[in-house]
């Protein structure tokens, strides 16, 4: 018999989200908070309302991560940059620029690979850029989320990200 403190997934709400889809690719769901984390580091940034009100971020088209937001994105996401074999590897195996920095395309690449092996990472990624498990941004000391018609502690991930 398996004690209460053993199981697994204890203290875990099965919300429903899937962050794979059926054929193995990056969900709809996780793909919109992918494009929020991507924006938060890329290059050039993602637009962001004049009125500094964040529903999600969406990076433009041809948007990068420079070495510089590649860096910072580790850092926020693992606690310290990538080492130099790392990179390598990165340029290497997923999909960059001619400079060697990496598209959306790439940053997608990294989370199919990653939640195909080991879903509670990209959930533990997920959770330190301030996303829960049914992956609603959940406002923190250094982003202020407000979404239309919603609390201002709270964005849903399907939230219009227009503004309108």
């Amino acid at each position: 018999m398996t004690s209460r403190s053993e199981t697994p997934m204890q203290g875990r709400r099965n919300t429903g989200v899937q962050l794979l889809d059926d054929e193995g690719a990056i969900s709809d769901q996780l793909e919109i908070v992918l494009k929020h984390i991507f924006g938060k580091y890329s290059f050039p940034p993602a637009p962001r309302p004049a009125d500094n009100r964040v529903l999600l971020l969406v990076p433009p088209e041809g948007a990068i991560l420079t070495q510089e937001g590649l860096d910072a994105w580790a850092r926020d996401t693992n606690g310290a940059p990538f080492s130099s074999e790392t990179k390598d590897e990165l340029v290497e195996f997923l999909d960059v620029n001619d400079n060697g920095e990496l598209t959306f395309k790439g940053f997608l690449q990294i989370y199919q690979l990653q939640t195909e092996n080991d879903e509670e990472e990209t959930w533990r990624d997920l959770s330190n850029h301030g996303f829960d498990r049914s992956l609603l941004l959940v406002a923190t000391r250094t982003e202020d989320v407000v979404a239309e018609g919603a609390s201002p502690a709270i964005s849903h991930p399907l939230a219009d990200t227009t503004g309108a």
